[in-house]
Parts: C-alpha cells; structure tokens; sequence
C-alpha cells in the first residue's frame, strides 16, 4: 500500500517525529517573491522565512521557477508544502516546511508573476538563479549586452525572459504606479551579490529608459552570504523521506545540520525579523563572502574535478584520501587564508568546521553537481585568489592545481577513456577546444585561458600562472589525478 501524497490535508496525520509548520497556512499572505525557486532556496532562506511566520504571517513566499516548469509540477499538487531532511551521522531528521504558497512558472504565468511582484504587498523580491542567470560577464561583473535573453528582453521589455528582465520590468509598473520599488536580495555565490545585481538591474533600466535607470539607482540591494550544502534529491531520498513522514513528497531537499546566513541590513521596505531564526545582520558582507567563496567554495571546486577525475562520486570518499585532505587542508591555511583580513574571525576553527562538513558520511554530494557550470564559478571561486597572491608576490601552487584540474575535466574525457557529462554553458566551446588541443597540455591551457569572459586579460599573459597551471595539467594527463594531488599536497 502506497502512502498518500504531501499536502495540506495529510499534514495532520504525519507519522510521528516529523516536524510540522509552527503556525496556521491560512493566515500567512505573501510578502516575498523569489526568483529561482530550486533547492538551495528551499534548504535556506524558505527555512529561516518558515521559522517566522508564527510572529509575523506577512512574510509568505511566492516561488517562481524561470526557466523549467519542474519545481512548481512537483509542489502544487502538495499545496507548496515538501519535506527538508537534515543528515547527520545519527540518522535523517525530517520537517515539513510550510513557507512557500505557491510556486509559478515564469514561462506559462509571466504576466501573472509580474503583477504579483509590483504589488505593494511584495516587499522583497529574492534571487537564486546561479552565475549564469544574471546574464553579465563573470570576469567583470557588468551586463552582457549581447546575452540572447537581454537583447530579446530589451525588444520586448513588457514581455521579458530573464531574472534582469523581470525585475526591470516589474520595477517600471511599480513606479508607473507610484509604488515603492521591492529590496532586491540576491542569495547567489557570487562575489559581493547585492552591488552585481544593482550594476545589472540599473544598467538594464537605464538601457530601457534613462529616467527609468535613474529611478533604479534608489532600489536597495542589500549583499548576503549564504552557506548549507544540498546534494541533488534522488529517488532513494524520496522513498527514505516517504517512510519516515508517511507521505510521499515528489521533491524533497536533503542537507546538512550547518546554516548560515549573513545579510546586508538594507531593506526600507521592510524585512521579516530574520535575526531572530539565526541570521547574521550586518553593515557589510563583503569579508564574509569572501571568506566562503575562496574557503569553501574554493576547495569544493577543487575536490569536485580533481576528485571526479580520480574515481571519486561523492565530496565524502574524497575526504577519505588523506591525500586530498592535506590538499584540501594547505589550500585553505597556506594560500587562501592570508588573502582574508577578518579581525575577530577565528579562519582556523572555520577551516576546521568545513573538513569536518566535507566529511559527513549522511549527505551524497556528488563531485559531478559541484563540477557544473565551472566557466562561470571559478572567477569568484579559484581566480579572485590567485589574483591577490600573485599581486603580493606569494605562490599558487594547490590553486592552480584546482585551476589545472578544471581544465582536465572540460576536455570531457575521463582518465579511463569514458565520457564525462560536463554541464556548462560553454560545454560545447570547451570541448572543441579540446578536441583541438588533443593530449597536449599547453596547447589546452592557450586555447581555455583564451576565454576573456572566464580568465580576464590579465591571467592569460602571467608567466607564473602559466607556468603552473600547464605544469599540473600536464601531471594530470601522464599521472592521473590522485599521483598529481599527492605530489602537490606533499
């Protein structure tokens, strides 16, 4: 016998042990918009919003997947309601999460979505669209005016395409209307999150119109940094989290017992009381960004492709190669460390807790989710490091080895001879690349390096950035990846 589906008529007869929505669904009216709506917002901001409805209902949120119509086939049927289980060595921890009303899919509901996100009832509108998403050049930052959904959005700015787009767009009814523009709050990896998207969003404005663009200029834009790993769902997770509620949920999110969220406290319009569900509110989020992106997200690139090119499946069994672990271990102390300056932050104890994260048994994470969308990760991720080393005249040698290592997985050409999945936007680009450059290492790294929109100008002509990138990708291609890193972490 099957269980019954989620949804707001089974919720009171959840099996024992699951965790319900502290507060009534049907006193909660949306107060948030977000953008993106896939599973890190659903292990993250959706829990801290969920942990506050109980003291303030205004604050529900309005989901919209923008590209794929999947999140919202899987949660309507269950009234928005899914399943966050939390893993840990003693076991999967499941709560129902309540805070998400409904979810749309901008491409059926665009009109709909708009006019939701100029009424004076939504307060903040959030992002989670990945790098990829904000249509800008990562290697600068700015709007690329030549990114097919912007020049269809500027065509057609009542009907847009894109995250810039429909913030553009849905700024311009607010103001025609005399109503107060959103916060706009970006929750992505990016580097300084909040002045990327104000750049983006102001330049699209001012390109739609000038006055428009001069009105944007006083939309806040408040920077966060965001952390909690959440490996893809599989189909053993759902029927782990059917047993355990009672209930079949067609997506929950598996994570990890660790959160964090550190916000920029700029929101004029309002803002629930994140502080008080564990946010960090804060003058300035730039240092805690940085930490997290050159600390954690820094090393879980570089585990994700010189580990996937070593056999490994999951960031847990690279962790069991003591190998990688001092690789892991050096990268953070000896090269990314000193290019934080953090007074009062303790980096070792940091350091400490995400090797310990990276060691959790309980959560899949597989070096192949870590690995995609690499060309747009690794200007904030590996790059921006590199950079201040090589400014202060310091070495880079387990960065350019996370660096190598990329290189050797877009090739899209395992060390067995197998083909590897390389999800990218620029996968096809890289590839031919590759095919050109055949086994040949410097032939690889001019023909990579040569992309502006990922290495800049500057590093494609450093002679010691060259010089070590081709020496570990050449060790990658003669000796494989586990000889390369025990050499480089020796």
């Amino acid at each position: 016998m099957t269980n019954p589906r989620l949804s707001s008529k089974t919720l009171a007869s959840l099996a024992k042990g699951t965790k319900l929505p502290a507060y009534d669904r049907a006193t909660v009216t949306p107060g948030i918009v977000h953008l993106g709506i896939g599973a890190f917002h659903r292990a993250h901001m959706a829990v801290y919003v969920d942990d506050l409805l109980a003291s303030d209902p205004s604050w529900g949120i309005v989901g919209a997947s923008l590209r794929r119509p999947d999140t919202k086939e899987a949660l309507e049927p269950q009234d928005g309601l899914y399943t966050i289980a939390v893993r840990d060595a003693a076991g999967t921890h499941p709560r129902v999460i309540g805070s998400i009303l409904s979810v749309m899919d901008a491409n059926t509901q665009r009109e709909e979505l708009l006019a939701l996100m100029a009424d004076p009832a939504i307060r903040v509108v959030s992002l989670t669209v990945t790098e990829k998403g904000y249509c800008h050049d990562p290697a600068t930052g700015e709007l690329d005016q030549r990114h097919p959904d912007i020049v269809h959005d500027l065509a057609n700015p009542t009907t847009p395409k894109s995250a810039p787009g429909m913030l553009v767009e849905a700024l311009a009814r607010r103001k025609a209307a005399g109503v107060e523009p959103f916060t706009v709050m970006s929750c992505d990896n990016l580097p300084s999150n909040g002045h990327t998207a104000k750049r983006i969003v102001t330049k699209f404005a001012a390109l739609r119109d000038a006055e428009l663009g001069t009105w944007a200029e006083s939309v806040a834009f408040p920077s966060t940094m965001v952390d909690r790993i959440v490996p893809s769902t599989t189909d053993a997770d759902r029927a782990e989290v059917s047993q355990l509620i009672g209930a079949e949920d067609a997506w929950p999110i598996m994570t990890e017992p660790f959160t964090q969220w550190v916000v920029e406290d700029d929101f004029p319009s309002g803002r629930p009381a994140f502080e008080r569900a564990g946010a960090q509110m804060v003058a300035d989020v730039e240092p805690f960004e940085l930490m997290k992106l050159r600390m954690l997200n820094g090393s879980h690139s570089t585990m994700a492709y010189s580990g996937y090119l070593g056999g490994y499946e999951y960031i847990a069994e690279v962790m069991g190669d003591p190998a990688y672990v001092k690789l892991i271990h050096g990268l953070m102390t000896e090269e990314a460390m000193p290019t934080l300056d953090m007074p009062g932050v303790d980096l070792g104890a940091y350091r400490d807790e995400l090797l310990e994260r990276f060691r959790n048994p309980a959560l899949k994470h597989r070096t192949w989710q870590i690995a995609m969308d690499g060309s747009q990760k690794l200007p904030q991720r590996l790059l921006g490091t590199i950079r201040d080393r090589l400014k202060a005249g310091q070495g880079i040698e387990r960065l350019a080895l996370g660096v190598a290592a990329w290189m050797r997985y877009v090739t899209g050409i395992a060390e067995d001879g197998s083909e590897i999945d390389v999800r990218d936007p620029h996968a096809l680009k890289m590839m031919a690349i590759a095919a050109d450059a055949g086994d040949d290492p410097e032939a690889l790294f001019d023909g990579l390096v040569g992309m502006s929109e990922v290495f800049g100008a500057d590093l494609p002509n450093n002679a010691i950035f060259r010089q070590a990138v081709i020496g570990h990708l050449t060790m990658l291609f003669e000796e494989g990846a586990r000889a390369t890193v025990a050499k480089v972490a020796s």
